[in-house]
């Protein structure tokens, strides 16, 4: 079952934009007009609406569906006829459009709440492959790209383990390539971020940081690979579909999201470079693209990060790499801010 919150940011964008006079009166009349919400998921909102933790959550999902209605990029004051929630379906493979509702069966809506994440990947996927697709998940990379620097800081983890066990026998394999499963478990467990050694752990990142930035650049030979690459990370598909939520920062997101095609017509890449963060205490690969906007006469820069980190902490699985966005999304090449306009349409029902 998903979480109360996802249930929230979801279910009640989607209960917005269907015309009801309230939040409240929408829950009451639980509206079969979307798809796959059964009755224990209304309880649940239900429940968690009188608990009244989670006010800000609901105003601002509700007001996101609201809005979405009325916006003339949007569903322009027209009520839905159907409304499908994903819910917790997971593709067999890569699905590429983040939609977590789907309208009318064309208009496709990623709820994002308090996140600036574009995607997490596998770091070869991202920094090899360019993100086509999600495989090669199981490659350890701190061992492939930094291979020295990983054992030197996994060397200076054991001793540090043996030191708080008060020098007790640990049974762990000399080499860092060789760690089994229950041998990062009893890392995790019994060596706390507190006293894992900070210098060590500062070189590596930095090896780790620098490896990944030039295998990065390496995969970006040609410049339609590093067009290619932006629209990637900012999530440009072959259809257009729609942001609603609210950042990191708590600013309300209403964006459509173009495509390639859109892209091009108005925007041309001047550059786009990666560089290691090494002022950072983890591995942090920056990127930043300029585009010239021909609409504005100007040039556009576009900002984010990736943090190469292990997956639930030191050691305990293999290295995932996720991607920021540290951009505003308004200021985003590609990302069209939804505007009701005036009054706002009015909708053709409510209750």
């Amino acid at each position: 079952m998903a979480a109360i919150l996802t249930l929230i940011t979801e279910i009640v964008t989607g209960l917005g934009m269907l015309g009801f006079r309230d939040l409240d009166r929408a829950l009451e009349a639980r509206p079969r007009a979307i798809a796959n919400v059964t009755d224990e998921h209304y309880d649940r909102l239900l429940e968690a609406r009188r608990d009244g933790r989670f006010r800000t959550a609901f105003a601002v999902s509700w007001a996101n569906g609201v809005e979405f209605a009325r916006a003339p990029e949007g569903l322009r004051g027209r009520p839905p006829w159907w409304i499908e929630w994903k819910g917790n379906h997971r593709p067999p493979r890569y699905e590429q459009i983040p939609a977590d509702l789907r309208v009318d069966h064309v208009y496709l809506v990623s709820c994002k709440y308090g996140s600036n994440i574009l995607t997490n990947s596998s770091p070869a996927n991202l920094f090899d492959r360019r993100l086509a697709d999600r495989h090669h998940r199981g490659l350890d990379w701190f061992a492939e790209v930094a291979p020295e620097a990983y054992q030197v800081f996994y060397d200076a983890c054991r001793r540090a383990l043996a030191e708080r066990l008060g020098g007790a026998h640990v049974e762990l394999p000399a080499r860092v390539v060789d760690l089994r499963p229950e041998d990062r478990r009893v890392l995790k467990e019994h060596l706390p971020r507190r006293l894992v050694p900070r210098e060590a752990y500062r070189q590596f990142a930095h090896a780790v940081a620098e490896a990944s930035a030039a295998r990065w650049r390496r995969s970006l030979s040609t410049r339609a690979r590093r067009e290619e690459m932006l629209w990637r990370l900012l999530r440009l598909q072959s259809a257009p579909y729609f942001v609603l939520g609210e950042s990191a920062a708590g600013e309300p997101l209403r964006f459509r999201v173009g495509t390639p095609w859109d892209f091009r017509t108005r925007f041309r890449l001047r550059s786009f470079r990666v560089e290691a963060e090494t002022a950072r205490d983890q591995p942090v690969v920056g990127w930043r693209a300029v585009v010239a906007d021909r609409a504005r006469g100007t040039d556009r820069e576009v900002r984010g990060h990736v943090e190469v980190r292990w997956s639930h902490g030191r050691f305990a699985q293999v290295p995932e790499a996720k991607v920021y966005l540290d951009t505003p999304h308004h200021e985003v090449p590609g990302y069209h801010r939804l505007d009701a306009g005036g009054d706002g349409a009015q909708l053709a029902f409510g209750s």
